[in-house]
């Protein structure tokens, strides 16, 4: 068997890690660079005694030179607490950072996926989301460090493809959750386990009714392996989400269920730019890639909150 040299950066990272695991299962070598701003070592030290598992800590808005055959680009904080933190350097890691790994890719001839995000679509004006919706996005609000350098990310991965012949692949990931989210990332599936678990008031926000469809890490890891193996003329981007679209006020009261909390839920004002309705058109990734979630709701809540368990002071 031929082992793929595979670099993951932000492999570190919730997801970054889940997809390392599963890559490092079906043999390939695999190169993890985070440098820690939300990735966490915890979540890749029982792959340190692994031979086919390296870690680098560098940064990728600053160059980095290696020899690989694929690039998974993961790097950028992608929660609003952290990427809102440091506006300008999530811009930077999305921008500088797609920069400088596009240019690996064109130096070494290596394939590319671009971890995007629903988030180009902002507050969108069209339900559910395909992809050839251009979005409603604000480009000078709270969240637009996130969403405009993602969407900056898209055009940079297309004219790469286009002037140089850069084998790109793009997905728009869609909520996603599951074991090794920071528990502090300020997302809503943590917030409220923590929450929960803490025997705290859930906070919800508005009414509790704006919507978002909410897949497990698993079927979104699933997701990215088959895109990055699709066909050399396929590039993307594709929605990775899962479609069954819940209200806010609904995730709470599962998980109120699930843990058997006595929290009550209580209501906040809305914060600004936070979308309505978030909800994927999967039909692309269901006829390209032969992919759909499987993992429902209630099913992945409970594996994550098995893992909040052990990790939440109660």
């Amino acid at each position: 068997m031929i082992r793929k040299k595979i670099l993951v950066t932000g492999g570190a990272g919730f997801v970054g890690s889940h997809l390392i695991d599963r890559l490092l299962k079906e043999g390939n070598e695999v190169i993890c660079v985070d440098n820690y701003f939300t990735g966490q070592k915890q979540n890749i030290v029982h792959l340190m005694g692994n031979p086919y598992f390296e870690y680098i800590r560098h940064d990728i808005t600053m160059p980095f030179f290696i020899e690989v055959d694929e690039i998974y680009n993961l790097a950028c904080p992608a929660s609003p607490v952290h990427y809102q933190y440091n506006p300008i350097k999530t811009v930077k890691t999305s921008v500088s950072g797609a920069l400088n790994m596009l240019g690996l890719a064109k130096r070494i001839n290596a394939k590319i996926l671009q971890a995007s995000t629903s988030e180009v679509y902002g507050d969108p004006k069209v339900h559910p989301q395909r992809e050839d919706y251009w979005g409603h996005v604000n480009p000078i609000g709270t969240r637009s460090c996130y969403d405009e350098g993602k969407r900056v990310a898209e055009t940079l991965f297309f004219n790469y493809h286009w002037q140089n012949k850069v084998r790109i692949k793009i997905i728009r990931i869609f909520n996603t959750y599951g074991p090794r989210m920071h528990p502090h990332d300020g997302r809503v599936v943590s917030n409220f386990i923590v929450q929960a678990l803490q025997g705290k008031d859930i906070t919800l926000y508005g009414d509790g009714m704006q919507t978002r469809s909410f897949q497990y890490v698993d079927d979104l890891v699933e997701g990215m392996i088959r895109m990055m193996a699709t066909r050399e003329d396929f590039t993307g981007p594709v929605n990775v989400g899962n479609p069954n679209e819940f209200t806010i006020k609904e995730l709470a009261e599962h998980i109120i269920e699930l843990t058997g909390t006595k929290s009550k839920i209580i209501y906040k004002d809305l914060p600004s730019d936070d979308p309505m309705q978030r909800q994927p058109d999967i039909t692309i990734a269901k006829k390209e890639l032969d992919w759909q979630p499987n993992i429902q709701l209630k099913e992945g809540l409970t594996k994550t909150i098995d893992y909040f368990k052990k990790i939440v002071i109660h």
